[in-house]
């Protein structure tokens, strides 16, 4: 069992986040590429408005980042109930719990902070674990983009998922 914290972003969270997005057994799932530069994380960070809201595990001993999520609020007025997630985990840490701990504090400052109705994904189909976690979440499927994305060399499906708050 490792000790680890969920906290907000830091700037200097920046070269944790992009080794999590070039990481094999992560990158794949979440639409990152194995070239992609550290100036994009950079970027990525310094980018965020005041609709995001970005949390990061970290390992309390080294300070090594092993998950974020991130829930981003729509701007358009008509949308402004729903926001969109992503998360990622460091593929040492998954299936221990952090991906859970980073859906927790993402849903508690949906329900309980910013009164969202609707926050919705997208998985590939063959996430299983993934799936699991949002659906524990009471997200449910609401579609398939089909051949959405490249997936280790073929085009591969997605899932639409939502959670409507009632």
């Amino acid at each position: 069992m490792v000790d680890y914290e969920i906290r907000p972003v830091r700037p200097e969270d920046y070269a944790g986040i992009h080794a999590l997005r070039i990481m094999p057994g992560v990158f794949e799932s979440i639409l990152g590429i194995p070239s992609e530069r550290l100036q994009k994380s950079l970027d990525y960070l310094a980018g965020l408005s005041d609709n995001d809201h970005m949390f990061t595990a970290v390992t309390l001993e080294e300070g090594l980042v092993i998950g974020t999520g991130v829930l981003s609020v729509y701007s358009m007025p008509r949308k402004r109930h729903s926001g969109c997630l992503g998360l990622m985990v460091h593929r040492d840490y998954q299936q221990m719990g952090v991906g859970t701990a980073l859906m927790n504090a993402i849903i508690n400052l949906a329900d309980n902070w910013l009164k969202l109705i609707r926050l919705e994904l997208t998985v590939f189909t063959d996430n299983s674990s993934a799936i699991k976690l949002y659906s524990t979440f009471g997200f449910e499927q609401e579609g398939v983009r089909r051949l959405s994305a490249v997936k280790n060399g073929a085009y591969a499906d997605e899932f639409l998922m939502a959670r409507i708050r009632q």
